[in-house]
């Protein structure tokens, strides 16, 4: 219906969403939303110079295009407007691209006011996916849903070009609230609409704070919900946007469940630290689904204005709405005895990290600081934000004086995640603790279950098992992708009542999990129910099109399903979308390779290395399938490149270790063992190795002292007990 429908009834709202980030997340590029300089400003980075200029009222950019030639492109839009502005170009084949180059809206005396590249540090050439013609750069797909309303991406497939269009250009009313015709006629009592919550017309009822009040306990300082939480659409009505997340199918705005049109991201390293803290550009969502805020019944609407989105107070103000300052803004809570020098409570509990070189975040996880976490896991804390000139130990020991004692214990699964990622066995009983913790949040309980996949044994396959019942859907997420390291005819016997589950992802997820189960297994009525989750699966990707992950996903099901020629087709899809798509060359390869077509593995891994001449996995790949024709020497080679290019991926130093081994170079294969290790001390299989490598050259002590540190690190390990006892305890004779 459009904004101005609601102003009518609704002014007070709408008089507060006009000027608000989210009226202003989108605009046509004019005279009076345009804040960079286009008078004729040049700007030069990585040896580009680009020039901003005006010509008969339009905007226009002189930079490098999509072949690296220095072209005029008109900026049709703005994007955002502050700290930061950025600026969307079109393409005939209705594409829209985010220029690299963006505009410090922030004032001259806080530095900005410039025009300053993205990615200040790392030269992007045209044919780099993060150069602005590329697909990382693409607004159809990378941001379109959250920066307009109703937006459709009506992406061509077949002519690999965009439709797109929304009903307003900015995030409006109905971009959260729902379609509004119905309410609409429901206002106008015209339709025969009862007047209830459920008949106002609309899909999304925000109603989470509705008659609720935040009750004062003057014993502990801290309010409570007057009732639980039962509902909390609120939070997943933002997390449409503000959450890393992947897009399933279109339409998120006409319906109140989350995760019935998107695919979250878990705690995974590459995005948080162990201990829950953000790393990489996560938004919200999944910090604050952490915290002891959510678990409270707390809403996004609790600190902030839903239409304005300015916080409900200034500063330290808004945390006093449920936290008593007689007790908290105290030097017994803080540990600062002036008042002058004490932090404000989000410099502790909030610490910012800065994107997109001028744009600090808080970390929603509102967690205590733990200096002690530093120093044993290497974790940032807030207190070396002030404290820069204090170690990590001085903190922690500063802490525990002030607080002695103290342990915060409800966002406790540092420990488990750091054992994860360095494959130390000891993990599996750390996330299983974590998993059956109730009081844990449930982001934290999936990712728990998430990491237990290389651990998996007959104990925690049992805790796998729960969580694919869980009434967590992010549980039974976590607990599908755990189950795909069983092979494929065993799953469908633990998972199957998820092709049904209510929630989209959660069965299109189930769909590719489950797709190669062996149909004689089930009843006509499973199979069918299976095949429509397949289908489901099918769609998400489709919907997706525009991206080559898309099409290796379906490559993926297609090979597992024994589609063998459709899956080629979809693999060379994705390489015709992106020719440096990795994944595709490598997926192609095992393809070929598993039908013993060895001349074409070598042909597609030789083009994916022509493309990408420093891409590990292809080298790796390269290596294998030279050992399987018997060129050794190159093969040797191919393999020694990977380990070159990813020193830290212990498999590839492995398989080297094997190769020179087996060609007689047994010093060089321990070499390369031994530098692996001292990247990756926990590395059971390299240790496995050099054991056996040791032994079978009559280096027994050495051996030993392998089999040993095996031993040291899993007491438990069967095969390394086995190991030790098979080696002599002296050199021979």
């Amino acid at each position: 219906m459009g904004s101005s429908k609601c102003a009518a009834c609704h002014s007070a709202e709408f008089d507060a969403w006009q000027g608000s980030h989210h009226d202003l997340a989108m605009q046509h590029a004019i005279s009076g939303t345009v804040l960079g300089d286009f008078t004729d400003a040049e700007v030069t980075v990585h040896g580009v110079t680009s020039r901003f200029f005006q010509r008969d009222g339009k905007f226009f950019v002189r930079t490098d295009g999509p072949g690296g030639e220095m072209a005029d492109f008109e900026v049709a839009y703005t994007f955002g407007v502050y700290p930061l502005q950025q600026y969307l170009v079109p393409f005939p084949d209705g594409r829209i691209q985010a220029l690299g180059l963006a505009w410090d809206s922030r004032p001259e005396s806080e530095g900005g006011q410039r025009w300053f590249h993205l990615y200040p540090d790392q030269p992007i050439g045209h044919d780099d996916e993060l150069h602005w013609t590329g697909r990382q750069q693409n607004w159809n797909y990378m941001c379109a849903d959250c920066h307009s309303t109703n937006f459709v991406k009506s992406y061509d497939a077949e002519a690999d070009q965009f439709a797109s269009t929304w009903s307003e250009i900015d995030v409006a009313c109905e971009a959260c609230h729902g379609p509004g015709e119905r309410h609409v006629a429901w206002s106008a009592a015209d339709a025969g609409l009862r007047e209830s919550d459920v008949a106002t017309g609309l899909d999304i009822l925000l109603r989470d704070r509705q008659n609720v009040a935040w009750n004062m306990d003057l014993q502990f300082g801290i309010a409570q919900r007057s009732e639980p939480l039962v509902s909390a659409v609120e939070v997943g009505v933002c997390a449409d946007c503000h959450s890393r997340r992947g897009t399933l199918r279109g339409g998120a705005q006409s319906g109140p469940q989350f995760l019935d049109h998107h695919m979250p991201a878990f705690l995974t390293e590459s995005l948080y630290f162990p201990d829950g803290q953000i790393r990489d550009e996560v938004y919200v969502w999944g910090s604050f689904k952490q915290s002891k805020m959510h678990a409270a019944g707390v809403t996004c609407s609790d600190c902030h204005e839903p239409h304005s989105l300015k916080l409900r107070a200034e500063g330290d103000a808004v945390c006093a709405q449920c936290h008593l300052p007689s007790k908290f803004a105290t030097s017994s809570h803080h540990g600062h005895e002036a008042p002058s020098t004490a932090p404000g409570c989000l410099d502790c509990h909030m610490p910012e990290k800065t994107y997109m070189v001028v744009d600090p975040r808080r970390d929603h996880s509102i967690r205590v600081p733990r200096p002690d976490l530093t120093v044993r896991f290497g974790v940032p804390n807030a207190c070396g934000t002030c404290h820069r000139d204090r170690s990590p130990e001085w903190l922690s020991n500063a802490f525990a004086n002030s607080w002695p004692g103290a342990r915060p214990v409800f966002q406790d699964w540092t420990r488990a995640f750091q054992q994860a990622r360095a494959s130390l066995p000891q993990a599996e009983l750390s996330l299983l603790q974590i998993f059956t913790n109730e009081s844990a949040p449930d982001i934290a309980r999936a990712t728990a279950i998430l990491e237990l996949a290389p651990f998996l044994s007959p104990v925690s396959g049992q805790a796998v098992e729960q969580a694919l019942k869980d009434e967590s859907p992010l549980v039974r997420l976590a607990a599908l992708r755990t189950l795909e390291v069983l092979g494929p005819e065993h799953r469908y016997s633990f998972a199957g009542h998820l092709v049904s589950d209510p929630l989209f992802s959660v069965r299109s997820e189930a769909g590719r999990v489950l797709a190669a189960t062996a149909a004689d297994s089930m009843n006509a009525s499973q199979s069918a129910k299976l095949n429509a989750a397949v289908n489901e699966f099918i769609a998400t990707q489709l919907y997706n099109a525009d991206r080559p992950e898309a099409w290796l996903n379906l490559g993926n099901l297609r090979f597992r399903t024994g589609d063998l020629r459709q899956a080629e087709k979809d693999f060379r899809h994705a390489l015709q979308l992106a020719p440096d798509f990795s994944p595709a060359f490598l997926n192609l390869a095992d393809l070929y390779r598993l039908e013993g077509r060895e001349a074409e593995v070598s042909a597609i891994l030789s083009q994916g290395l022509e493309r990408l001449p420093g891409d590990a996995a292809l080298y790796h790949a390269r290596g294998l399938s030279q050992v399987r024709g018997g060129n050794q020497d190159a093969a040797i080679e191919s393999l020694r490149k990977a380990v070159d290019f990813a020193p830290e991926e212990t498999r590839y130093a492995y398989v080297l270790g094997v190769a020179l081994n087996s060609a007689g170079k047994a010093e060089e294969a321990v070499a390369t063992l031994t530098d692996a290790l001292a990247r990756s001390p926990a590395a059971l299989e390299l240790m496995q190795l050099l054991a056996l490598i040791e032994r079978d050259r009559g280096n027994y002590p050495q051996a030993r002292r392998w089999a040993q540190e095996m031993l040291d690190i899993n007491p438990g390990d069967r095969t390394a007990r086995e190991l030790f006892q098979s080696i002599p305890p002296g050199n021979p004779r």
